[in-house]
């Protein structure tokens, strides 16, 4: 009886993928909308149950004296009701979302990046040396890391070698199909960076956590201000600017 022999296990990373990038085109796509319809969906609900507080007579029932004060000069039909409630309104900023449901996205997707982020370095880095300084760390998210989830290298890295790195790609993957209707002047330009925004949290999650990984705590922020360029500036804990 004839053994099969096993075959070899191919270690190079073209032959041998760690992330289907045609599938994380299409989250990155559809995972920024998907935050906002959820953050707004639990905003929405949120609001609900206070506007169903406030009308209730728990809310706005006096005490118990001024309620039977009440009750005997007539006016106890009135004493329960409450008027609608009254919303003062919240500013939309030029992404076409409040403040809130903005820092309920960013908060919901950079938790979903920094837990990509560190499956990604646990698998990736798995017959690869540690860095051995934040440098090296983040020399291995520029070059490594950047190739793995984008297809490139970051363009440009520069650091002020006392913690703080800003990482600039000039034709960043998931905003690089973005384009500004340049009918729209100054105000198209805006609402078009401020949407770019949100599809920066990811990454930045994704940043953080595949260094948090390698042992390194950091916050990173990141920004836009010119298609399809972004710009990623992270801190290492204790840095000084």
């Amino acid at each position: 009886m004839s053994k099969t022999a096993a075959l070899p296990v191919v270690d190079d990373d073209a032959l041998n993928p760690k992330v289907a990038v045609s599938c994380l085109d299409f989250l990155l796509i559809e995972l920024v909308p998907l935050a906002q319809r959820m953050a707004e969906g639990l905003h929405a609900r949120e609001q609900a149950l206070v506007d169903e507080f406030q009308q209730s007579k728990i809310f706005n029932n006096r005490d118990a004296t001024a309620s039977a004060t009440d009750e005997k000069a007539g006016t106890s039909t009135t004493q329960g009701e409450a008027g609608p409630a009254q919303n003062s309104g919240t500013a939309l900023g030029p992404s076409g979302m409040s403040g809130e449901i903005r820092d309920a996205v960013f908060w919901r997707l950079d938790n979903l990046g920094y837990r990509v982020g560190q499956g990604l370095v646990e698998r990736f880095s798995v017959n690869k040396p540690r860095p051995q300084s934040p440098l090296d760390a983040i020399k291995f998210v520029c070059k490594d890391l950047w190739i793995l989830l984008f297809r490139k290298q970051i363009d440009n890295l520069k650091t002020n070698h006392r913690g703080v790195f800003v990482l600039t790609d000039t034709r960043f993957q998931p905003i690089s199909r973005m384009s500004v209707d340049k009918r729209g002047g100054a105000k198209a330009v805006e609402v078009a960076l401020a949407r770019a925004q949100m599809f920066l949290y990811f990454p930045c999650g994704v940043i953080r956590g595949a260094l948090a990984g390698l042992g390194i705590e950091v916050t990173v922020t990141a920004e836009t201000i010119e298609l399809p360029a972004a710009v990623f500036q992270i801190k290492t804990k204790g840095a000084k600017a």
